[in-house]
């Protein structure tokens, strides 16, 4: 436990080449997280996430066992388990058992898969919960471009999105095309899925997509500033999760789940504490009105 307050060593961690790119490869992860996490939260799709990234895992472990790039396989992985759910799950009623199927498919498959790989332990513990040594600059360019292409697509579509996500049945009946909104949503979250199965692992990839926005969720119900919000909250997480996890040489993963947990914990108790106020300042100008009201009477 000393090692992780030994700052020394940390400092000079920081100084390592990998250790740089695993914290840009987090950054954009962050980034990326937190812009799709209030949308993921307000259509309910947190659960639709973690399957995602079963078939993430499914893929990376694939491409461990061909010796192909690990994140290659887990974005073509969870782009597949997107498009599934976008186009299995389109009814909100079977969407759940979708997920459970595709989910425990994946994992079931992944699994066959690292029995069969017969490399390092440690490259099949980095698949489950991240690994930043694993982070080599090819990777770190196709997270670039990964990034660049879900923000863009997002930005093209965010108003219609949002309006499909706050009523879809007004957006429906005034043209929006859901449909087709959907599954590209989905997408978009496979992709950004896949981003952090290196960083954070697959199995905990949920801690920087919908834990940062539901915190956020609990502050404000401004869909602006709750993005920023998220994207502030799943950096810290990100970037605090690598530099905690330096000294000690523990997971990345526990570190990242700790903070967006602790900060979870946290609007958690503002929004309580807000709410209190809120409803004792009400019921004080309940009370003050029905003074004058009883003299009247």
């Amino acid at each position: 436990m000393d090692k992780l307050f030994d700052f020394e060593l940390t400092a000079r961690l920081l100084g390592l080449d990998f250790v740089q790119m695993a914290l840009l490869a987090a950054a954009v992860l962050g980034l990326v997280a937190g812009t799709l996490g209030p949308l993921i939260v307000m259509r309910r799709m947190s659960f639709a996430v973690h399957g995602t990234a079963e078939l993430a895992f499914t893929g990376a472990a694939a491409a461990l066992l061909l010796g192909i790039g690990v994140s290659y396989g887990a974005l073509l992985g969870a782009v597949v388990a997107a498009l599934l759910l976008g186009l299995l799950g389109g009814r909100e009623s079977e969407r759940d058992s979708v997920i459970g199927v595709i989910l425990s498919f994946g994992l079931g498959l992944g699994v066959l898969l690292l029995w069969f790989y017969e490399g390092r332990a440690s490259n099949k513990f980095g698949i489950l919960v991240g690994q930043i040594v694993a982070v080599e600059p090819q990777d770190l360019t196709a997270l670039l471009v990964a990034a660049v292409v879900v923000l863009v697509v997002l930005g093209l579509i965010y108003r219609p999105l949002l309006f499909a996500s706050v009523d879809p049945g007004v957006a429906v009946a005034r043209g929006v095309p859901v449909h087709l909104l959907s599954p590209l949503f989905a997408v978009l979250v496979g992709i950004a899925t896949a981003l952090g199965v290196q960083i954070v692992g697959a199995l905990l990839v949920v801690a920087l997509m919908v834990t940062p926005a539901a915190a956020a969720a609990r502050l404000t119900a401004s869909p602006l500033r709750a993005t920023v919000l998220a994207v502030v909250f799943a950096e810290i997480a990100a970037i605090g999760g690598i530099v905690l996890s330096l000294a000690p040489g523990a997971p990345v993963s526990f570190f990242v789940t700790a903070i967006s947990f602790t900060i979870y914990l946290v609007c958690r108790l503002v929004a309580y504490v807000r709410g209190r106020e809120r409803r004792g300042a009400v019921d004080a100008v309940s009370a003050a009105s029905a003074v004058p009201a009883a003299h009247q009477r």
